[in-house]
């Protein structure tokens, strides 16, 4: 077991829109396993600044960061690593003695879990952080035939022309590899909506659905019932979790505690 909560212990925490459960849950149960002096806590703001001030002046050791901050955090940053300064989106902050550095651990999953998937051509909906993370990941691993469907112009044309890759304003259109990177979905107001039409899920091989929560989204359950590949949220915010334990912690987990730590943050 963990110390008790004391003036040495090490404060972790997350910055979201819509905080959620999993990594709190995920973290501070590899703290208890582990018998770590570490403490992680969700929060949400409006004031972006101050947060990363205070991270900075209470020497807060990691922040995981999520959607709508990811790339609106970088200018606070002293520097980005790793993919985060290729993508241009930042998941991941690492408080080093006052110095605050971005990473991607959103990138470094979805690199893992795309790894043994067949090289086929695919159609993505969504263009914010996490789609900037998850189509970088499939480009680089030879994912090079791709649409972005994005309602936002701007910012979907830029994606596409970054990747090379295609843009179109609907998710419209059929491709063997469907990616789901917005929150529809996701528990809230969209839960019972599909990313995807029918239509689309019978003509893939593969369906892949970055949204957590609920893990069981209805585009994954439409995916399963047809007998399609799938490549789960819950499997993306695992990978991301334990890179992120590893970078505050500098402590790898075992895949038993692991998978004990994601039963919890998912129960």
């Amino acid at each position: 077991m963990k110390p008790p909560i004391g003036p040495a212990t090490r404060l972790c925490m997350s910055l979201a829109a819509r905080p959620g459960t999993f990594g709190s849950r995920f973290h501070n149960h590899l703290y208890d396993a582990l018998g770590l002096d570490y403490v992680y806590k969700a929060f949400t703001t409006t004031d972006l600044g101050g947060a990363i001030a205070g991270i900075r002046a209470l020497g807060i050791r990691g922040c995981a960061v999520s959607m709508p901050f990811k790339e609106a955090v970088i200018p606070m940053l002293d520097g980005l690593r790793d993919s985060a300064a290729a993508i241009d989106s930042v998941n991941t902050i690492v408080n080093d003695d006052g110095e605050l550095l971005g990473f991607n651990t959103d990138y470094s999953a979805m690199r893992e879990l795309i790894e043994p998937l067949p090289r086929v051509p695919f159609l993505l909906r969504g263009s914010g952080g996490m789609a900037k993370a998850v189509a970088t990941a499939l480009v680089d691993a030879g994912f090079t035939e791709g649409t972005i469907a994005a309602r936002n112009e701007a910012a979907g044309r830029a994606l596409a022309e970054r990747l090379g890759l295609g843009w179109q304003a609907t998710a419209a259109g059929e491709a063997p590899l469907l990616v789901n990177v917005t929150p529809v979905g996701m528990t809230g107001a969209d839960q019972d909506a599909l990313a995807f039409a029918q239509e689309q899920i019978a003509a893939a091989q593969i369906v892949i659905d970055a949204v957590a929560k609920p893990v069981e989204t209805p585009l994954l359950r439409a995916a399963q019932a047809a007998g399609k590949r799938v490549v789960t949220g819950a499997q993306i915010a695992t990978l991301q979790a334990l890179a992120q334990f590893v970078l505050y912690t500098g402590v790898r987990p075992g895949d038993q505690q692991v998978a004990a730590a994601e039963a919890y943050a998912l129960g």
